[in-house]
C-alpha cells in the first residue's frame, strides 16, 4: 500500500478534478493520503475532505507564512484547533514551522506561533508536521533554528508524555543536508521525501536518502507541487508518489516493494491510522 504524507488537496488546483484525481490515487494504490492545513480556512477544508473520502485525514495548524494571522487571533485559532482534534481524523499538528526563504512573517512571529503549535501538540499528544525553509543553500539558519526549539521541546516531552516522545513528527520535504537528517532522526522525527529526489540536480537529497535508514523515511509528494521526473512541470497528485518511492529504491539498492511498505509502516507508526 502506497501512502503519500504530504497532499494539498484542499488547495484549490484541485477545484475542478480533484474526484478524478483521487480516483487516480486509487487505482495506483495510494491508501491513506494526508491532507494538511496552512491556516484556519485550509485547515477545515482538510477536515471537510476526511469527512468525504475514506483514505484522507488531516493536520490541521498554521503555516510559518500564515503565522501573522496566527499572532492576531491566537486565542481563537487555538479554541479551534482544539475543538478540531476531538475528530478522529486528525492525526497531526502542521504544518508548522519556519520559513525564511518568503519574507511573509518576521522570524520573532513565526517562532512564537510554532512554539504555541508545538506546545498545543504535546497537550493533546499528536505529532507535528514540520515545514523548513531556508534562505538559501548558504544560509541554513531555518532548520538550525528548528532543530533548537525541538530539542527543547521533545525534552519537555519526558514527563508529559512518552509515548509522543518516541514519535514526534516529521520534517516534511526534507531539503537539507544529512548531518541536520540524522540530527532530526535523533531527537525521533522521521524525514519527509518528496519529487525533488528525482531531480537530475538532486544529489545532495539523494545523499540524504543513502545515509538514513528506511525506518525513517516517509515518501509525500506536497501536490500540487514538486512534481516528480518524468513529469516535472505539471501538476503534482498523489499518484506520483510510486515514483519517489521508485526513486529511494534505485538509490538505496533494494526493491521498491521493500521501500513502500517500510514507509507505510513508518507512516501508521507516526499518525496511527
Amino acid at each position: 500500500m502506497l501512502v503519500d504524507t504530504h497532499c494539498h488537496l484542499n488547495f484549490h488546483s484541485f477545484d475542478n478534478d480533484r474526484k478524478e484525481v483521487i480516483g487516480r490515487s486509487r487505482s495506483e494504490g495510494v491508501d491513506r493520503i494526508l491532507v494538511p492545513g496552512i491556516d484556519l480556512n485550509t485547515s477545515l477544508e482538510a477536515l471537510a475532505l476526511t469527512r468525504k473520502y475514506e483514505e484522507i485525514f488531516a493536520a490541521i495548524g498554521f503555516h510559518p507564512n500564515s503565522s501573522s494571522s496566527w499572532e492576531n487571533k491566537s486565542k481563537a485559532n487555538l479554541d479551534f484547533l482544539k475543538e478540531s482534534v476531538l475528530d478522529g481524523k486528525v492525526v497531526a499538528v502542521g504544518e508548522i514551522g519556519l520559513d525564511y526563504y518568503r519574507d511573509q512573517s518576521p522570524e520573532s512571529t513565526q517562532k512564537a506561533a510554532f512554539q504555541e503549535q508545538l506546545r498545543f501538540a504535546g497537550e493533546v499528544g499528536l505529532p507535528v508536521v514540520i515545514h523548513s525553509r531556508n534562505l538559501n543553500a548558504e544560509d541554513q539558519r531555518a532548520i538550525s533554528d528548528i532543530l533548537e526549539i525541538l530539542d527543547s521541546w521533545v525534552s519537555g516531552l519526558a514527563d508529559q508524555n512518552n509515548t509522543l516522545r518516541a514519535r514526534p513528527g516529521v520534517l516534511h520535504s526534507f531539503s537539507s543536508d544529512a548531518e541536520h537528517a540524522k540530527k532530526a532522526i535523533e531527537l525521533g522525527f522521521m524525514i519527509g521525501i518528496t519529487g525533488p529526489v528525482t531531480f537530475n540536480n538532486a544529489a545532495g537529497l539523494r545523499q540524504v536518502v543513502c545515509e538514513i535508514p528506511l525506518e525513517a523515511l516517509l515518501i509525500e509528494t506536497d501536490a500540487p507541487f514538486l512534481t516528480p521526473h518524468p513529469f516535472r512541470g505539471k501538476r503534482n497528485e498523489p499518484a506520483y508518489v510510486k515514483f519517489i518511492a521508485e526513486r529511494i529504491a534505485e538509490e538505496k539498492g533494494v526493491a521498491v516493494k521493500a521501500v513502500i511498505e517500510a514507509t507505510a509502516a513508518n507512516a501508521r507508526k507516526l499518525f496511527g491510522w
